[in-house]
């Protein structure tokens, strides 16, 4: 019975990266014993701040606007590049970046700063949240959970398969 348990768990501990935000850590693997550890403080839901086991929008934009805070390590109000992805782990034993995971995230920068100016204000860091936030609430409900994002994340693969 248990060897039926270790592959469900190791597809979720590859899993939950998906839902992580660009520069979050990646969630510790669970626990392979009887009792499975709470998922409620990883990924999305680590902003449920009131624990009623969904993330509205104001919970979303709270956790969001802490989340600025904390990558903005020289206080300034702005994100650089190197602010906003240090805390990304490199693919395998590298310190640095593959070449695709340094252009994925240079691309996604450029994206996000819509001033080019070559930083990221608070303003554009929130609107790409919003825009997270809308691609995860499939309902259209105003508040979401890991399952309505996994199926967003889910919907949208073919469509950036094709591109």
């Amino acid at each position: 019975m248990l060897k039926f348990l270790v592959i469900p768990l190791a597809a979720l501990a590859v899993a939950s990266p998906v839902l992580a935000a660009p520069g979050d850590p990646p969630a510790p693997a669970p626990a392979a014993g009887p009792e499975k550890p709470s998922r409620t403080n990883s990924g999305i839901m680590r902003y449920d701040t009131n624990k009623d086991g969904v993330v509205d929008l104001a919970e979303w934009r709270a956790g969001q606007e802490a989340r600025f805070k904390q990558l903005d390590t020289n206080r300034d109000g702005k994100l650089s590049q190197e602010e906003l992805f240090a805390r990304t782990p490199a693919i395998g034993n590298s310190v640095l970046p593959s070449d695709r995971q340094a252009g994925r995230q240079s691309s996604y920068f450029q994206r996000m700063d819509t001033d080019k100016d070559g930083f990221i204000s608070l303003a554009e860091f929130m609107a790409q949240a919003d825009r997270n936030f809308a691609r995860c609430d499939v309902n259209k409900d105003g508040k979401t959970d890991t399952a309505e994002c996994r199926q967003a994340l889910q919907r949208n693969r073919p469509a950036q398969a094709a591109q």
